[in-house]
């Protein structure tokens, strides 16, 4: 149903007269930033499947974000699709003072991240990150705090509200781990009803999946207006100025956070495979297509629906 849902609306889509014409690009490759957290990673595989039907190959670099931006400077990647600030402002302004990258703008809406809890410890009265220096709060969570991967711009957040002694965390232990490594210790948690504190974002499967609940940020450890955030589109200089066909097709790139949590839920939850979540993700939304390939073509300037169509049968 949903395959000939998006056949239909792309055989409509092509009988239309074909204006755009895009100029060449200077490169047949796409190189991606992509650290290992289920949103980026589904994101980018579903942006690949979009990219090599227009006769462009992708290669998928599975770093840090911090490493993820030295690469950008260096010229070793192209973009990078989730550039999440403020919390890594530090690496993006080092890279756009040094006039290395450019940024297209957000490309999903409604991003936050901070202290997070399940919903019972909410319940319970833990609301906000100053109460954390309250040593019976701090006894009933263990005293410790867990995150995703050493190095990862976050855990360089944490590690300097710990030495700052900022909300009484200098007597914390920061847990750091994988993003799957850190969610099963919540999972544990949940099971057992315990009370467990964590780096959480939106969107993510955790916030339905634990009636998830992030703490007010009075200090700003996660960024101003408690953690909002805006996650970017960030592109090497040099590839924005060489491949304005690609990059019309990455400014175009936007999903909302429903639509993103929707497909993070069905490869990080539901442990569904990566090409086949991106694949199934396309194929029940033809309209988002359209939307993403609007004026661009393929490499050699050939209507790009069209070519997309094929690649989906």
């Amino acid at each position: 149903m949903r395959r000939t849902a998006l056949l239909t609306t792309l055989a409509l889509t092509g009988l239309l007269p074909f204006t755009a014409q895009a100029a060449q690009d200077a490169s047949n490759e796409l190189r991606l930033v992509v650290p290992p957290w289920p949103g980026i990673t589904v994101k980018s595989e579903i942006l690949s499947q979009l990219v090599k039907p227009l006769g462009y190959r992708v290669q998928a670099l599975e770093v840090s974000s911090t490493v993820g931006y030295q690469t950008l400077q260096s010229g070793d990647s192209d973009a990078f699709l989730a550039g999440w600030l403020p919390s890594q402002q530090q690496s993006y302004d080092a890279a756009m003072e040094a006039g290395s990258i450019v940024d297209l703008g957000n490309n999903v809406t409604g991003a936050r991240m901070g202290f997070a809890v399940p919903g019972y410890v909410h319940e319970a009265g833990v609301t906000n990150a100053k109460q954390l220096a309250d040593p019976e709060i701090r006894e009933r969570f263990g005293a410790e705090i867990y995150s995703i991967e050493s190095g990862s711009t976050v855990s360089e957040h944490l590690h300097e509200a710990v030495e700052a002694d900022t909300y009484g965390l200098s007597q914390w232990k920061l847990r750091e781990s994988s993003t799957p490594g850190m969610l099963a210790e919540v999972d544990a948690a949940k099971r057992e009803q315990r009370w467990i504190l964590f780096y959480g974002w939106t969107p993510h499967w955790m916030a339905p999946a634990y009636d998830m609940e992030i703490l007010d940020d009075p200090a700003s450890v996660f960024g101003e207006n408690n953690g909002q955030s805006d996650v970017r589109t960030i592109v090497a200089h040099a590839y924005h100025a060489a491949n304005p066909n690609m990059i019309r097709l990455l400014d175009q790139f936007e999903l909302s956070a429903a639509e993103q949590s929707e497909f993070i839920h069905d490869f990080g939850l539901e442990d569904g495979e990566l090409e086949v979540v991106a694949r199934d993700w396309l194929l029940a939304n033809p309209e988002r297509i359209e939307t993403f390939l609007k004026g661009v073509t393929t490499r050699d300037g050939e209507p790009s629906l069209a070519a997309v169509r094929v690649s989906l049968e």
